[in-house]
């Protein structure tokens, strides 16, 4: 008897639980039974290999020299597309070393994320409620509206399958590679513009940047648990190549 593929039990709960309307939400079962699979998954089952990048791993931010370093952060993300559908899509993301992946949101859309190899820093917000947006720099910029961080540390393959909600668990996040590092991540639903889940990248600014009326009567903790979104055209500087999938064949 053959041995379903780690890809094909993730296609197959996903195939059965996830809508194109993301209503009803993944039940707790469901959201465990994916973690479970994905927390079992090697860089092999998706056709990779741990040395996959040309990128010279195990410097962190800092190179041999800088020419090294700006080499580096020349390469492109490469972006490996595994299944997508209107419910759903899996795919990974390949990181050479200090590239980023900058803030951006999941409109309406649960995320599960597992760092295949190497290690990652993930910096995440959730959007207060209700929203509180300040208008208060003038004609010309855009407002920006608070944000409580959700998440701010560094994920490896030992680390457990973090998963986002909408409304929870870092919707909004930025993902930054402390060394060569692969993620597979499945969302559901899909970005879909006409559905309302567009991409939106994010500038973060400190809490203290902007003055608020009553501002202690709206934050929860310390103010360096919140910060100031503002959102932003997508980065000039966002490299990203569609790569090949060689992981095993999905049967659907």
């Amino acid at each position: 008897m053959t041995k379903t593929s780690s890809v094909q039990a993730l296609f197959d709960v996903c195939k059965k639980a996830f809508t194109p309307s993301g209503t009803p939400p993944p039940s707790y079962q469901v959201i465990q039974k994916l973690s479970s699979i994905l927390d079992k998954t090697s860089p092999a089952d998706v056709g990779l290999k741990e040395d996959n990048s040309d990128d010279d791993r195990g410097h962190g931010f800092f190179g041999h020299n800088q020419l090294n370093r700006i080499v580096r952060w020349a390469q492109p993300i490469t972006y490996l597309d595994i299944y997508e559908n209107d419910n759903f899509t899996m795919c990974v993301f390949c990181l050479p070393t200090s590239s980023v992946i900058p803030l951006h949101d999941h409109p309406g859309m649960t995320v599960l994320s597992k760092v295949l190899y190497g290690s990652m820093h993930v910096k995440a917000y959730d959007w207060v409620e209700p929203a509180c947006i300040q208008k208060i720099r003038g004609p010309g910029y855009p407002p920006v509206r608070l944000a409580k961080l959700a998440v701010d540390k560094v994920l490896t393959a030992s680390s457990g399958t973090s998963v986002l909600y909408p409304k929870s668990g870092g919707n909004v996040h930025c993902f930054t590679s402390v060394s060569t590092c692969a993620v597979l991540d499945i969302l559901t639903p899909p970005y879909e513009e006409a559905g309302g889940r567009k991409c939106t990248y994010y500038h973060d600014y400190p809490y203290s940047s902007f003055s608020i009326a009553n501002g202690a009567d709206i934050i929860d903790g310390k103010e360096e648990d919140y910060a100031w979104l503002e959102e932003i055209d997508t980065p000039n500087d966002l490299s990203m190549r569609q790569g090949e999938y060689k992981g095993p064949a999905i049967q659907v």
